[in-house]
């Protein structure tokens, strides 16, 4: 069965790639590399002992998606494709609205014409703005966004399901989830962030492994224990196989039937970033240089999800722990650190 992966060579898009070939699917990427690296393809075809199907191109153009559609006959697809940094967004919001939307707007458009039902839909916690109580669940209000990254979720959410109600023939299920992090325990693939990292565990490695000089932590004067923001951290490996469930569940729908539902995708537990630091520094042996800065612009407080429905309805539940997967990522980030690789990661 033959799965578009919209975003494949990305961080979770390549390990999604991964989990499907070993569950039985038959995934097909296509990316820009526009937020991945070509090498990310070699580190799937060493985990797998196999390649797999590859397109480069933008997911807005509409007579390309349509030629992939029909020449390899896709039945599903997991659309992961879009920018997705939250403070560059409040900078270029312009950029992640033609993106973000249009690359859906345009997979959905085209899975109508060639009759393709089944979508996962890769969304965010974000959706939920900042959250009054926590844990958030799935009929949490979602508030206005606390950024343009998190309104893209957010409309993208609303464009399909009305394009489910108008009876079009889609089915969708919509994952929304927390803070990827961690790597491929084989260390073939994980998280290829360009510049300086956006996200937390990306740029605690990149400063122990001598590519950053300080790690900067956004804020310790926040309303929680340690003054630092709280989040639900997901290995990604664990990401990845919820989206494998999810495809699972939409072929479990009967012919006929329009479906389209909603789950969390974290761990049910909130770490904040002091306590993460000092975490990765009891795991790895590593000291942990860091400073503390203004907060960014965007960033929610506290949030962590109540994954009861996932496990229950999606038949899912996370098996790796915070320590699980800075191990991971720490052992990626030393795959990466001979002197011809720094580079890559520089600004």
């Amino acid at each position: 069965m033959k799965i578009l992966v919209t975003g494949g060579a990305g961080f979770i898009g390549s390990h999604t790639v991964v989990e499907l070939v070993q569950q039985g699917f038959e995934p097909v990427i296509l990316d820009n590399f526009s937020n991945s690296e070509p090498s990310v393809l070699n580190g799937i075809e060493a985990i797998l002992g196999r390649s797999v199907r590859f397109y480069i191109g933008d997911c807005r153009d509409g007579l390309l998606l349509e030629q992939i559609f029909r020449n390899e006959q896709i039945q599903g697809v997991i659309h992961f494709a879009a920018s997705k940094a939250v403070e560059e967004s409040v900078r270029e919001p312009l950029s992640y609205y033609e993106n973000n939307v249009g690359s859906t707007i345009s997979v959905l458009k085209t899975m109508q014409t060639c009759e393709v039902k089944n979508l996962v839909f890769s969304s965010s916690c974000t959706v939920y703005g900042e959250p009054e109580h926590l844990p958030v669940t799935e009929q949490t209000p979602c508030k206005p966004a606390t950024s343009p990254y998190g309104n893209t979720k957010q409309i993208g959410e609303r464009i399909i399901r009305d394009t489910v109600s108008a009876g079009k023939g889609l089915n969708a299920v919509l994952l929304r989830y927390f803070n990827p992090i961690g790597a491929h325990p084989s260390a073939g693939i994980g998280e290829l962030p360009r510049g300086i990292p956006s996200n937390l565990i990306p740029f605690i490695t990149q400063t122990c492994a001598g590519v950053r000089p300080c790690l900067e932590v956004y804020g310790n004067n926040y309303d929680t224990p340690d003054g630092s923001c709280i989040r639900d951290f997901i290995h990604v490996v664990d990401l990845a196989k919820a989206h494998v469930a999810a495809l699972r569940l939409l072929f479990k729908q009967p012919t006929g039937n329009e479906f389209c539902d909603v789950f969390n995708i974290g761990t049910g537990q909130g770490h904040s970033v002091l306590e993460t630091i000092s975490l990765f520094k009891k795991i790895s042996g590593q000291s942990v240089n860091y400073q503390i800065c203004e907060r960014r612009a965007g960033d929610i407080v506290a949030i962590y999800a109540d994954v009861t429905k996932s496990n229950s309805d999606l038949k899912w539940k996370a098996q790796k722990t915070l320590a699980d997967a800075l191990t991971d990522a720490w052992r990626w980030q030393k795959t990466l650190a001979a002197p011809d690789e720094l580079s890559k990661f520089k600004d």
